[in-house]
């Protein structure tokens, strides 16, 4: 600081009396000349001491005399110069100082306060007064009744989602009138939400919270109209909570459907595996399985929609086309796993049924003999009926030996179906031919022994008659008629068999008829009495 700044700065100032010779000065009432400049503005020194009297008036100077120029003086001191003072003096230099220190303090306290006013206005939507009294109040409450409102519209969208999976999983596995039941009241319950939600995007949309110029009226009626939404929300939720909790059973069935369903599906796809590599297996040991192999082919279909899933096929026909698969799957598996058991069976029935055909074509040409003895010993009633034995047996032996020629070149074709019907047929054959072969063979034993005593028949069915009357009258003191009519009946027809035995020539044939007759008459109310009393018991 220079010599003369201190000697201007340690002068003891005279009361309210400026340092600054552009400083505003009081003037006089009287009007300035208008050639009189103005006053350049100054910026008040704060090392300037303040007046001894603030209280006391500046005493006016007395009004120049017209067309001239006043002098700006101090009141109480001495006259200042009439003119500006150069911008090098120390005085000047100073509050240049002064004013630049103010601008960098202004430039500093700026910027903060635009730090703390921007984020309240962006987080607002926009600039708001800072003291807004009432209308302030009103808005805080409706935004909070808004926030309310919106997380109870989260809560019931959710609910709603989720409710929907349950439904769509409870519809999918079950179409009984209890799940259709459900999905209609919840699609009840979807048009309620829809209205509520309705209402509260309404309430949202016609009120906007953040304009600057809000009432404290339309604050109150959207505060109002939000907590009116948000009730509706709450106690449409509560409808949904409360329907929920009744979906458990059926959701339970639906849930426990769907978990059976993917392991039915790979259990589908692994019978259909094992029975592709057993049909591998089979051709490779030079067996043809054509008839297996497009049954297989005729489940690849089936296996392209267990692949397109549920969704696009329904759950519950998922898993009975699932089960059907495994079914078909295993039968071809087990059947091509048999195949070469079954190639050695068939070769071993063709040896068998040939053996057989043979053996029976020796027999048949020795009814001829047989029916020769019985035409000589007995009457025409024992034997005509076997006429025609020796020529039947002899057509069903060719027929036999053509089907098995026929069985054989189906086996070397590998035709199994076809090698087994033919192999069935010749036995058919077989066992009639070989019936009727030992049939003339039994006649003639039967007659034989009949001929050469006809007692031991005659005791054989009167023992089965009084077994009979005894069983009839156990623990009654008279028979049933039910049952001794027939037993009756019996005794009177084996005496007429007996009756026929005398003569010349007797027909034991029918002797032995009658005899056989009696004996299942008797055998029948014997099945009856037991019958009836196993039921009274």
């Amino acid at each position: 600081m220079t010599a003369r700044e201190r000697e201007v700065t340690a002068t003891p100032a005279e009361p309210y009396t400026p340092r600054v010779p552009s400083a505003r000065q009081p003037q006089s009432r009287a009007p300035h000349p208008p050639t009189a400049p103005a006053p350049p503005p100054h910026r008040p020194d704060s090392l300037t001491r303040p007046p001894a009297n603030p209280t006391a008036r500046p005493t006016p100077a007395p009004a120049p005399a017209p067309g001239t120029d006043a002098p700006v003086s101090r009141p109480g001191g001495p006259a200042p110069h009439t003119q500006r003072p150069s911008l090098r003096s120390p005085v000047t230099r100073r509050v240049r100082r002064r004013a630049a220190a103010l601008d960098r303090a202004v430039l500093i306290v700026l910027p903060l306060l635009a730090g703390l006013v921007l984020p309240a206005a962006f987080a607002g939507g926009g600039t708001r007064r800072w003291f807004g009294g009432r209308a302030e109040g009103q808005r805080a409450e409706a935004q909070a009744a808004k926030d309310a409102a919106a997380a109870a519209f989260y809560e019931l969208d959710t609910a709603q989602r989720d409710l929907r999976i349950s439904i769509e999983t409870i519809t999918a596995v079950d179409d009984s009138p209890g799940a259709r039941h459900t999905a209609d009241g919840f699609a009840a319950l979807g048009r309620r939400i829809d209205e509520v939600s309705h209402q509260y995007i309404n309430a949202v949309d016609a009120h906007d919270l953040d304009r600057d110029d809000l009432e404290a009226s339309a604050a109150a009626r959207a505060r109002t109209e939000l907590t009116a939404a948000k009730t509706e929300l709450d106690r449409v939720k509560q409808e949904l909570d409360r329907f929920a909790q009744g979906l458990g059973p059926l959701l339970g069935k639906a849930e426990t459907q769907l978990a059976r369903l993917v392991p039915a599906v790979e259990r589908a796809r692994q019978g259909l595996l094992a029975a592709s590599n057993a049909l591998d297996a089979v051709r490779g040991s030079g067996l043809k399985a054509d008839d297996l192999a497009a049954r297989l082919a005729a489940l690849a279909p089936e296996l392209t929609k267990l692949n397109q899933g549920a969704g696009q096929h329904g759950v519950r026909e998922t898993l009975e086309r699932a089960d059907r698969v495994v079914r078909e799957a295993e039968a071809v598996r087990a059947e091509a796993e048999r195949l070469p058991e079954r190639a050695a069976e068939i070769d071993h029935r063709l040896v068998s049924l040939r053996t057989r055909a043979e053996a029976l074509g020796t027999r048949a040409e020795q009814v001829p003999q047989v029916l020769s003895e019985l035409r000589r010993r007995f009457v025409a009633a024992c034997w005509q009926d076997l006429q025609q034995v020796p020529d039947q047996a002899a057509r069903d032996v060719e027929q036999a030996q053509l089907k098995l020629r026929e069985a054989r070149a189906a086996r070397d074709g590998q035709r199994w179906p076809d090698a087994t019907s033919l192999l069935s047929t010749v036995r058919a054959l077989l066992n009639h031919t070989d019936e009727a072969v030992s049939a003339a063979g039994d006649r003639l034993r039967r007659l034989n022994a009949v001929q050469k005593d006809s007692q031991q028949e005659i005791d054989r069915t009167r023992f089965a008659i009084r077994d009979a009357q005894r069983l009839a009258m156990a623990g009654r003191s008279t028979p049933d008629p039910r049952h001794a009519r027939p037993l009756d009946e019996s005794v009177a027809r084996l005496d007429r068999a007996i009756a026929t035995l005398e003569g010349r020539h007797p027909d034991y044939w029918h002797f032995l008829s009658e005899t056989e007759a009696v004996r299942q008459a008797v055998a029948r109310v014997v099945d009856q009495i037991r019958k009836e009393r196993g039921a009274g018991a």
